[in-house]
């Protein structure tokens, strides 16, 4: 693969055969974030699991302690008083006939669906469309609920849902290139204690093993994974 000289040249500011703490990893991150955009921060994790066990099919949420850094525009389908309630807590959107119509001509300008549980039934039609974006309500994630406030608001405070591929590796997006080294340091932590907590109790073998951290457009850095637990 032919690469642009800008990225040749941050690829020279690393060594790929260190893993570095995570301080350090970091800095080189964002000296390698030089785009003309305000980069998005990648973690990258890959796990010693097998996802075709459903105990070993690691997938959860998190609510980073300093956001993604990207505005989350948040639908909630219902009816009713709970349309108020979405609309209070800072909904972009609410409602449900208007909403499945324009679902289903191909409108999709909202990165998280909540919607409560005595509108599934109408919502479960959309689960091709909704699914294959990673869109669909689902309870496992607190996005098919009754306290509609609170799940607009942890959307809208940074919760992300994550889940492995088929490889046992997660990709999740932990900031913005602009944020401070502490910031984007303590949404790592948050998000690998969050995903250690989740080792299978009968896993054999090691769980964690290689964490790498990578700008839209830089190269990946590998991180020391005792340094980026501590």
């Amino acid at each position: 693969m032919k690469h642009s000289r800008r990225y040749t040249e941050n690829l020279n500011l690393i060594d790929r055969t260190v893993e570095y703490p995570l301080a350090d990893g970091i800095e080189l991150l964002k000296k390698a974030a030089n785009a003309k955009f305000d980069e998005s921060i990648e973690l990258t994790l890959n796990l010693g699991v097998d996802p075709r066990y459903s105990d070993q099919n690691i997938r959860g949420t998190v609510i980073l302690p300093h956001g993604t850094g990207k505005k989350v525009r948040v639908l909630v389908l219902s009816q009713g008083e709970k349309v108020k309630e979405a609309e209070a807590a800072g909904a972009d959107y609410a409602g449900l006939e208007e909403y499945i119509k324009k679902i289903e001509g191909g409108w999709f300008e909202f990165d998280v669906c909540i919607a409560t549980p005595d509108v599934m039934r109408y919502v479960g039609k959309l689960g091709r469309a909704l699914g294959t974006r990673g869109l669909m309500p689902n309870p496992k994630t607190g996005t098919v609920t009754d306290d509609v406030e609170k799940a607009v608001k942890d959307a809208k405070a940074g919760k992300i849902s994550f889940r492995v591929d088929k490889y046992g590796i997660l990709h999740v997006i932990v900031g913005k290139a602009s944020f401070s080294a502490e910031q984007i340091a303590e949404n790592i932590r948050g998000m690998l204690g969050t995903v250690v907590k989740m080792k299978p109790t009968g896993l054999k073998g090691m769980y964690l093993r290689k964490v790498t951290i990578s700008s839209s457009h830089g190269p990946g850095i590998k991180i020391d994974k005792q340094s980026a637990l501590a």
